[in-house]
């Protein structure tokens, strides 16, 4: 794995419950998350975690792969996480296998959305230069995407990178990109390290 996971961090200001339907809900999460075009579970697991299959349609290629995410409602404090793993075999994915983590933490007014994730270059160390920080970007524009939807109520098929035009779009730069020192909640859950291969 490369040695700069990717972290981004946003605070809505939004019930925890409508959050978690917004990131669980398959059908849902891909409408404000750039980085997938579908999600489908595909089966459940004794342990409560799920598998699933996922694409992400570019131009001329679509590149698909499976993984499997388990969460937990039910913490100290009220937070919540989501763990997952995840995997493709197609040489185009800059991508291959991988692992990262939601957590959701309460605060005043809202929820602190956190994801840490790293993966194995598909491309290698060196074209990793360049795609991670677009991967970060991606994920970073996609949870101000998210937080407009939670807040707002605009949907995001009106919220696309290519809309200057928008006074209220997305942008990457609302975010937190970097772990904050010394909190707890910044660390991936213990849920992650029980996950099987996907």
């Amino acid at each position: 794995m490369s040695p700069r996971p990717i972290y981004v961090e946003i605070t809505i200001a939004a019930p925890i419950d409508l959050l978690w339907r917004l990131t669980q809900d398959p059908e849902l999460h891909t409408r404000w998350d750039l980085r997938f075009s579908s999600i489908t579970p595909t089966e459940d697991v004794p342990t409560g975690a799920r598998r699933f299959s996922y694409e992400r349609r570019m131009p001329g290629h679509t590149i698909a792969g499976t993984g499997i995410s388990i969460g937990e409602t039910s913490r100290p404090g009220g937070t919540r996480t989501s763990a997952l793993r995840f995997t493709t075999l197609d040489r185009l994915s800059p991508l291959r296998e991988g692992r990262g983590y939601w957590r959701y933490v309460p605060v005043d007014g809202g929820v602190r959305f956190i994801t840490g994730y790293d993966y194995q270059p598909g491309w290698g160390r060196l074209a990793d230069l360049l795609v991670r920080p677009v991967i970060g970007w991606m994920t970073a524009w996609s949870f101000d995407a998210l937080r407009i939807w939670a807040e707002h109520g605009i949907d995001p098929a009106d919220q696309r990178p290519w809309a200057l035009w928008r006074r209220d779009r997305p942008r990457a730069s609302r975010c937190i990109r970097t772990p904050q020192t010394g909190r707890m909640t910044d660390a991936p859950p213990a849920t992650l390290a029980t996950l099987e291969a996907p």
